[in-house]
């Protein structure tokens, strides 16, 4: 069996515990530049940047060495969300981009991922030969003569190009004045630059979650908790509420009333914007098996459509490169504007909002009640081992039965996560208490097959 160190969304696990291992760390910093180095005639050029975890410290030390040893020089810009690297990578005419994150995970976890040099997360073919390289224990490395190895820049203004790049995607007639928006940054990357980027273009802004100590990244804030955000949304009588994860590329949006609004909510809204301005690309929406059937119906009756892939931003990203289409995402907030950016990008998505709320003079409240989502059950399941479900009879045979009850108004989703040891069950249709009711019976059966 090939072995693995890359899940959907890079390397990520518990800090000193492998993968998540400073040799480890070190030995692909070499894979990486042993592969990427020489693109251009050149030792070639990486950008680094990182989340506010406290073991941040280790992984980007251990990967610059092994690429300076490679003979790449690195550029290291500190905590920065991940679609700013992702934009660096390409601004800097850089090899390669370097996030070190474990996104919405707690503090004791982290994680590695890469961008190549158009800022798209690279493929699973080059995930897998640097994984060779890495756990192949009698590996020489072709180490380059010590003239030619690489150097380390610090590059300060980083912060700064990312903001003016940012506020370039919001319409320059358009103001940010006389709106109160209340952001929760999870004491994560965008700690200083969202707030810097909303304030400049004019808002009122409430700051949450932007007092990083190391510890403290997604802990009880951020998109996974916009409990704060809504509170703070009523007591402060803001427009808005963004509440961003970690790495600051997924997005929860909170209406003036208080209502949480996800990915699926969001998608629609923008989708019928670009659809009435004629820019949406085929009338084309691109998003997951995890999205709601309501945004179907919704895109449907817009006279458009979804495209549905699998989980995971980048084979949403692959979707839209390849049908040409401009939006996409996730229901967990990750959305993707092609005509701006190559990644998700939280920031990004909350100026198109507040661009809609300028433009259509109207509270957030009105403007998003586009979709009323089916009730949706979703169970973890503990899969330490992962086996193949599709081979298991009694789960195929419960899937089905699942299906037969739901006649035709729903759907149930079986799927691993890729970045930790969990089996995700969900189930969907018209009746929350239907919904409930077969997603325990469905995970049980899948609990037992687990075990």
């Amino acid at each position: 069996m090939t072995q693995r160190l890359f899940g959907t969304d890079g390397m990520r696990g518990r800090v000193n515990t492998a993968p998540m291992t400073p040799d480890i760390a070190l030995r692909l910093g070499l894979a990486a530049g042993t592969l990427y180095r020489h693109r251009h005639g050149r030792g070639g050029r990486v950008v680094i940047g990182k989340d506010t975890r406290l073991s941040g410290y280790i992984f980007e030390n251990a990967l610059t060495a092994g690429l300076l040893a490679a003979g790449m020089d690195v550029f290291l810009v500190g905590p920065l969300p991940t679609p700013a690297i992702s934009f660096l990578t390409t601004n800097m005419r850089a090899d390669l981009g370097i996030v070190i994150s474990a996104s919405h995970n707690p503090y004791h976890d982290n994680g590695i991922k890469f961008f190549d040099a158009e800022g798209f997360k690279i493929p699973d073919e080059a995930e897998q030969r640097m994984t060779d390289l890495v756990l192949d224990p009698d590996h020489h490395w072709d180490y380059p003569d010590p003239a030619h190895t690489g150097r380390a820049y610090k590059i300060k203004d980083a912060p700064g190009r990312y903001i003016v790049y940012i506020k370039n995607s919001f319409p320059a007639h358009l103001s940010l004045e006389g709106l109160r928006v209340v952001i929760d940054c999870a004491n994560g990357a965008n700690y200083l630059v969202a707030p810097m980027a909303l304030e400049e273009l004019g808002a009122d802004v409430v700051r949450m979650s932007t007092e990083p100590n190391g510890l403290n990244i997604n802990y009880q804030c951020g998109s996974l908790h916009p409990e704060g955000v809504v509170a703070k949304v009523r007591e402060t009588r803001a427009d808005i509420g963004l509440a961003l994860d970690g790495d600051a590329d997924r997005l929860i949006v909170v209406d003036e009333k208080g209502n949480v609004l996800d990915g699926d909510q969001i998608m629609a809204l923008c989708a019928r914007d670009l659809m009435r301005q004629n820019r949406l690309p085929g009338n084309l929406l691109v998003a997951t098996v995890m999205s709601n059937m309501a945004l179907e119906v919704f895109m449907r009756e817009q006279g458009g459509s979804l495209l549905r892939t699998p989980v995971g931003d980048r084979h949403v990203v692959a979707a839209m490169r390849e049908t040409g289409a401009t939006l996409g995402g996730e229901q967990s907030g990750h959305l993707i504007f092609r005509e701006y950016s190559t990644t998700g990008d939280g920031l990004l998505a909350a100026l198109q909002i507040l661009a809609i709320m300028r433009k259509e003079q109207k509270p957030l409240s009105e403007l998003a009640g586009l979709l009323t989502p089916y009730p949706q059950e979703l169970i973890n399941v503990p899969a330490p081992n992962k086996p193949d479900l599709t081979g298991n009879a009694a789960v195929q045979d419960a899937v089905a039965r699942t299906e037969q009850q739901l006649h035709g108004r729903g759907r149930v989703l079986l799927r691993y996560s890729g970045t930790e040891p969990l089996c995700r069950v969900m189930v969907e249709g018209p009746d929350i208490g239907e919904v409930r009711e077969l997603a325990t019976e469905l995970a049980a059966v899948v609990r037992q097959a687990c075990q």
